[in-house]
């Protein structure tokens, strides 16, 4: 991106920011400088018109995600969301934050024909792309925006709770703050408010600590919960369990940016320009999930799922520029072990085939 393309999102975005900061008295929680940070309508990070997705940077991507990697991403997953959907009786698969559409591309060309697709999305931008890019299924795929009032299908979200909204934690030792973004003489800057947020749990934090907790995730799977009246819903993302994720040790937390390739931990710099991520929290998304009525069908690695869902065997009949792609997917020092993989069931449980071997359950 050019500077003069950079300017025009990132002088109008900042703004918006600006002018949100002075309504709100000063100072804007986190969550809030996030949300327009990455979907401010044609500003925001998801918003705008460029390419977030790709393997090299040299395409003017900023980051890869696997079924961009590999298509046999795709084809493993597929083996699961067909078990799934026989084991529910549905027909429809809903995919949330379907980015450039390569995995939805991926599953219609390896699910049963009458499978239909839906997808729900955010960015318009986005939507037009994936449009394009899925035309030859024609009527099979329909983009909706938003949740309706009653779902029977299979879900899947790859990396897509990784990009919700978190509020930030501060404790300095005797008590805790919520972080926020308030204005400086030369821009953005960190701001400390007092708060009766806590991380979940019952643990001791080292001061200085600076975490994260996810009230949008959890809502976002209680909603779902509640319109998934018959199905299964899969998300794969990064994280790990609450005894890791808040562990003494992790005390910068785990907010993360990515632009071109390379990660940062200063989201208050080129606002718009680069993605805002945090891990998941698995163990309060499992817990979400059950007090909503879904039962947990299990959690594992990505390594391990797409283990159990196949993949070696693609792997097998697959040439040499494919294997050497798709081997990150699996490698524990890669993708496969810092992605994590968790599965819920609306209705009565089945035995999932990418937990068949390895599940972590109990970890949680």
């Amino acid at each position: 991106m050019t500077s003069d393309e950079s300017t025009s999102v990132s002088t109008p975005l900042a703004a918006r920011i600006r002018a949100a900061i002075a309504a709100a008295g000063g100072w804007l929680p986190f969550d809030r400088f996030m949300a327009m940070a990455l979907y401010e309508p044609g500003l925001g990070y998801y918003a705008r018109d460029s390419r977030q997705f790709g393997t090299l940077p040299a395409s003017g991507s900023d980051f890869v995600t696997a079924p961009e990697l590999s298509p046999l991403f795709g084809r493993a997953l597929a083996v699961q969301l067909a078990q799934a959907l026989q084991a529910t009786g549905t027909a429809e698969v809903w995919e949330f934050g379907a980015g450039s559409g390569a995995l939805a591309e991926q599953l219609l060309d390896a699910l049963p024909a009458g499978v239909a697709y839906r997808i729900v999305d955010l960015s318009a931008t986005l939507r037009e792309r994936q449009a394009a890019r899925l035309a030859r299924f024609g009527d099979r795929v329909r983009w909706v925006d938003a949740l309706p009032e009653r779902i029977e299908g299979v879900v899947v979200g790859n990396e897509v709770l990784d990009a919700m909204p978190v509020q930030l934690l501060h404790f300095d030792g005797a008590q805790w703050f919520e972080r926020g973004v308030a204005m400086a003489a030369d821009g953005l800057t960190w701001a400390d408010r007092p708060t009766a947020l806590r991380p979940p749990g019952d643990r001791a934090f080292v001061p200085g600590t600076v975490t994260e907790i996810h009230p949008q995730a959890e809502a976002f799977v209680r909603t779902l919960a509640e319109r998934l009246v018959r199905g299964a819903a899969f998300f794969v993302d990064y994280g790990f369990p609450e005894h890791e994720y808040y562990h003494p040790q992790r005390r910068g937390g785990t907010l993360m940016c990515h632009r071109g390739h390379r990660a940062d931990t200063d989201p208050l710099a080129d606002v718009g320009l680069k993605d805002i991520t945090a891990h998941v929290n698995f163990s309060a998304i499992a817990l979400a999930g059950q007090d909503a009525g879904l039962h947990v069908l299990g959690y594992t690695s990505q390594g391990r799922f797409l283990f159990n869902c196949g993949l070696p065997a693609l792997l097998a009949t697959a040439d040499a520029r494919t294997r050497a792609a798709a081997q990150p997917l699996m490698l524990e020092h890669e993708m496969g072990e810092l992605f994590k993989v968790i599965g819920f069931a609306a209705g009565a449980p089945f035995d999932a085939v990418g937990f068949a071997g390895g599940d972590r359950s109990h970890t949680l």
